[in-house]
């Protein structure tokens, strides 16, 4: 057998192997969606998406509208909003949050404001030091239900004690959208799990 032949199988098989890790990721995070841990926490984290101008995203604004519920639930005491400033935007994406927050009559007290990170690690990692400076020990948190196992297992991997709490309204709501977050959060899943092992 050539070198070159060789090569080209153990290439294949790298890629039969790349190709499985990937369902097998896929179907994790599918399942993963699944899981409803709402119960009473110190606070919610509410996880970053973009905005326009002063107005959360479609999906922002459902992640926002989840939190306003588990607020007037009374699940929760305090909400944590996440996200920095985007490019060519006055305001950060947590200070437009906010404003939809108050707009929804919560309370001004209750709200604080993470607006140093830029992806979903550092939404954690500042919620979190926001969480320790005010006596806060636990928390849900909030996103899309499909968004969930990565920045679940992010924020374990923040020491955050945390329950998953998906939004049951969620922007993604046609098949071909479900499978675009789906084969994109697989991909950037799978980053993660190799940057956590390394």
């Amino acid at each position: 057998m050539g070198t070159g032949k060789t090569v080209g199988i153990f290439f294949f098989f790298i890629l039969i192997g790349i190709l499985v890790i990937g369902c097998i990721n896929a179907l994790s995070i599918y399942h993963y969606s699944l899981i409803d841990e709402t119960h009473t926490a110190d606070c919610a984290i509410i996880a970053g998406a973009a905005v326009t101008g002063d107005q959360p995203s479609p999906v922002f604004q459902e992640r926002l509208n989840h939190a306003v519920s588990l607020y007037r639930d009374g699940y929760i005491k305090m909400l944590i909003v996440t996200g920095g400033y985007s490019a060519n935007n006055a305001l950060s994406d947590a200070a437009v949050a906010r404003r939809y927050l108050l707009s929804q009559n919560v309370p001004e007290q209750a709200i604080l404001v993470e607006d140093r990170s830029r992806v979903t690690r550092e939404n954690l990692h500042y919620a979190k030091m926001i969480m320790t400076m005010n006596q806060l020990h636990n928390a849900l948190i909030v996103s899309d239900p499909l968004h969930m196992k990565r920045i679940m297992s992010m924020a374990h991997d923040e020491g955050i004690e945390a329950w998953s709490s998906p939004t049951s309204t969620s922007r993604y709501r046609s098949f071909i959208a479900r499978m675009n977050f789906l084969l994109r959060e697989t991909f950037w899943y799978s980053v993660y799990r190799v940057y956590r092992a390394l």
